[in-house]
């Protein structure tokens, strides 16, 4: 797909002007709600403030980039407007933006997609496309500057792209960005024409949401004269081991590349020592909250986790076919293929919490960090590896467990690191191979073991307890809140808190299974299920691009795959959300006021028939009622108030 194929010329806006980036942007996401490209401009805006709040789009010589994905949008679009006075953007260079592009991309949009975006960025380089939209007056100017620009660089060149000489310097970097859309190649093109300018041989890797492309060679690193990282988000630096290296933000591979290029040829460029750390310049998340870092850790844990979780317990359901105890081989229902399916289940399944306590720690602190997290995960509850001693003879803590190994293996790792500072940098490479898991590992053992698994134990034991004691309007209650928070993001933190809660339930529970996983699971199922069942009611409630997807929600709902309702949900969040946490809190309510439980942590429909869930008729009737209530108050949410599609 060409750059020409998503500008949309007929949006182009000339003498447009607002009193700040904010305002502008309002206007653009106004604009696209009046010609009826999105529903609402609510998630659009706020998509594109919070990558303003990453850091400015504003790149400089009059040029802003505001850019963000969205379900909002089936494909790819930019929108252009031109600003005579200029609006201040908070740019690199301090000028305000003359020249807006909005650029609109629909999640998961495919690659052909971005790299059209991706070449908006080598444009805006371009000398002969700067001064046609500098003279632009009408839309038919604007689609002649890219359309000689698409034709110019498609056409044939004269020369084929050289191999480093040797006798030129050798300038290679990195450019990264938190969305990948537009700095990262903004950065690109910017070291690229520098380093050409200055006369020197020059490769630069992109890490963008295409992925990595023009990735650096072991020669490359090898042969550069140094090397310039230039990102916002985490990058693997790990091969430039010893090698001059400048760590920086994209912004400045935008606004100061020939600064940074002769800094390398001055000489004065560190050398890069890694040991295994993750640091500020790899990370985009040095500059955020405690709380928000401490987030980003536990679901790294824990979206690693899950698919542990998923096919476990799909593994194990799928045994209960023939029987609850049809894997027991001194159990009258025995079948070898129930032992198969349990036996790969339960080690799928005993992988969580070490996996989870092992990425938590692996984010904090990079590989160090992963493996002194597994051993506190495994320490949660030893009995998943079959570990028996009269040391380990303790009450596991389980999920609880595990989840505070996960922080505490960061922790160690960062306590260590300040301990061993004193070593020579000549020995850094043994610390993150030898000295941080061996002590780092002992450090965990003796702190789970006598400090951690007792208090952990007992906070999940007086939770079970408080459940199990719960009854009447308290599980109403219950199973409604959890149920509930599994349809109020689907997907995000509050969703993830119920099913990380309903998960460490259930594995505390064991075999006897849990009906907050019951009631969590349920609350899941009913969002795609109600979408679906309200666009086969009434079609026109949702837009004509969205009526097809709504239908294969009924296998998404069906399938336990809440995630399926997240577009529908985000073109108008007000109106749609409201009725869905309310219908899976009362599908929730019902499941445990019915006092159905699940051995399973998930497999939706398919856990019902495999005998994972009790009471199966009991628990279809309360899906049902979820389903069709969420499908109903959906048709009057959007019916009675402004529609979607008019």
């Amino acid at each position: 797909m060409k750059l020409t194929d998503v500008l949309n010329y007929d949006l182009v806006q000339f003498g447009f002007s607002a009193a700040d980036k904010k305002e502008a942007l309002d206007k653009l996401t106004s604009m696209l709600v009046e010609k009826n490209i999105i529903a609402s401009k609510e998630n659009f805006l706020n998509a594109l403030l919070a990558r303003e709040a990453q850091s400015t789009t504003g790149v400089g010589e009059n040029v802003a980039i505001p850019h963000a994905k969205s379900a909002d949008f089936n494909k790819a679009m930019i929108v252009y407007a031109k600003s005579d006075e200029g609006v201040e953007w908070e740019s690199f260079d301090g000028q305000p933006a003359k020249h807006i592009f909005m650029i609109c991309a629909p999640d998961g949009g495919a690659d052909e997609h971005l790299k059209a975006l991706a070449s908006l960025s080598q444009a805006l380089m371009d000398a002969d496309v700067k001064a046609g939209l500098d003279k632009a007056t009408t839309k038919a100017d604007v689609e002649k500057v890219f359309s000689d620009f698409v034709a110019k660089t498609a056409a044939p060149k004269e020369e084929k792209t050289a191999a480093p000489s040797g006798e030129k310097p050798y300038i290679i970097a990195v450019t990264a960005c938190p969305t990948g859309i537009a700095h990262t190649f903004m950065a690109a093109e910017k070291i690229k024409e520098t380093a050409k300018a200055m006369g020197l041989d020059v490769k630069v890797e992109t890490n963008g949401q295409i992925g990595v492309e023009n990735k650096l060679t072991k020669e490359d690193i090898e042969r550069a004269a140094g090397i310039i990282v230039a990102a916002d988000k985490k990058v693997e630096v790990a091969r430039f081991d010893g090698r001059p290296t400048i760590m920086t933000k994209v912004a400045d591979g935008i606004n100061k590349p020939e600064e940074l290029i002769q800094t390398i040829l001055d000489g004065k460029a560190p050398i890069y020592k890694h040991d295994g750390a993750v640091d500020a310049s790899e990370d985009s998340s040095a500059n955020e909250s405690i709380g928000r870092r401490a987030y980003k850790h536990l679901m790294e844990g824990v979206s690693n986790m899950l698919p542990f979780v998923v096919a476990g317990g799909i593994l194990i359901a799928l045994s209960f076919i023939w029987g609850i105890n049809s894997f027991d081989p001194k159990d009258p229902s025995y079948n070898k293929v129930a032992e198969v399916l349990f036996y790969f289940g339960k080690i799928s399944f005993s992988m969580m919490l070490p996996i989870l306590a092992g990425f938590i720690g692996r984010s904090i602190a990079d590989r160090p960090g992963f493996i002194v997290g597994m051993i506190g995960g495994i320490l949660a509850d030893p009995s998943i590896l079959g570990l028996k001693s009269d040391l380990l003879a303790y009450t596991p803590s389980g999920f609880l467990g595990a989840l505070v190994a996960g922080f505490l293996a960061g922790g160690i790792i960062q306590v260590l690191k300040i301990a061993f500072s004193w070593m020579p940098r000549s020995l850094d490479g043994i610390k993150p191979i030898f000295l941080f898991p061996i002590l780092g590992s002992l450090i965990m053992g003796l702190l789970m073991i006598f400090l951690i698994n007792a208090p952990m134990a007992s906070v999940m034991e007086g939770l079970k307890h408080f459940i199990e004691s719960l009854n009447g309007s308290g599980k109403f209650i219950l199973g409604f809140v959890v149920a509930a928070m599994m349809a109020i993001d689907m997907g995000g933190p509050i969703n993830k808190a119920a099913y990380v809660t309903g998960t460490a339930l259930l594995t505390s529970a064991g075999s006897a299974g849990s009906d907050v996983m019951a009631a969590v699971m349920i609350g899941g199922m009913v969002p795609p299920l109600a979408i679906a069942i309200s666009a086969t009611i009434n079609k026109n409630i949702w837009p004509k691009a969205q009526r097809s997807g709504a239908l294969v929600n009924y296998v998404m709902g069906l399938a336990f795959i809440t995630e399926g309702a997240i577009p529908f949900a985000a073109s108008n969040p007000a109106r749609v959300i409201p009725p869905l946490f309310i219908s899976s809190g009362i599908a929730g309510a019902l499941s445990m006021t019915f006092g159905i439980v699940s051995k399973a942590p998930h497999g939706g429909i398919f856990a019902v028939f495999a005998n994972a869930v009790s009471n199966q008729l009991m628990y279809l009737l309360a899906l049902v009622i979820g389903a069709v209530l969420g499908a109903l108050l959906l048709i009057a949410s959007l019916s009675f108030g402004k529609k979607i599609v008019k």
